[in-house]
């Protein structure tokens, strides 16, 4: 098999996109990770929480957010009710404690349904990488620039990519679900 390292990148880059949206899908555990996407406005400008202070876990279930400003905190607050990342802030004047309830059955099911909505997402952001790859290879099959058997060779090559990056996804996907429904 020849390389293709932009096509590849590009892959790559997309199952990285696709690992690091699930790592925001809360599982069984508090995870910090799960408020990359809330952002509070931190003297006009727009800035994630986990940028504003410290995010400790004491507890297997259980955030601490400590802003470096305690003026902060009903920002700080306020955000994490508009992210509905189904916890409610409990704000002592000092620290802001997450208190991650355990997930019931239905959550988990909607939690699964998500997972494989965002796969089929990155899939499918693969699959557009192999057709934008294969149309600017059958251009050059056009202008004289690469034959028939290259191109069939190259064809080969670029969907044992795509197979590939696939079977990464649906690997990873399979992990969260398990991760998702363990008890």
């Amino acid at each position: 098999m020849a390389n293709y390292p932009q096509i590849e990148e590009k892959m790559n880059k997309r199952v990285e996109g696709f690992n690091s949206e699930l790592k925001t899908i809360r599982a069984g555990r508090a995870n910090a990770q799960v408020l990359d996407k809330v952002s509070i406005d931190y003297y006009g400008t727009m800035t994630p929480v986990a940028q504003v202070g410290s995010i400790s876990s004491p507890e297997p279930r259980m955030l601490v957010i400590q802003p470096w400003d305690v003026s902060i905190l009903k920002e700080v607050e306020k955000a994490i009710l508009k992210s509905e990342i189904g916890v409610t802030p409990q704000n002592d004047g000092k620290v802001i404690r997450l208190s991650f309830p355990p997930l019931t059955e239905e959550r988990r099911k909607e939690l699964v349904k998500t997972v494989r909505k965002y796969s089929e997402e990155a899939k499918v952001q693969v699959r557009n990488a192999r057709r934008d790859a294969m149309d600017d290879y059958k251009a050059q099959k056009k202008n004289g620039e690469v034959t028939e058997d290259e191109l069939k060779t190259i064809e080969k090559d670029i969907q044992a990519l795509t197979d590939k990056y696939i079977k990464e996804i649906d690997d990873i996907t399979a992990s969260k679900e398990k991760e998702i429904l363990e008890i």
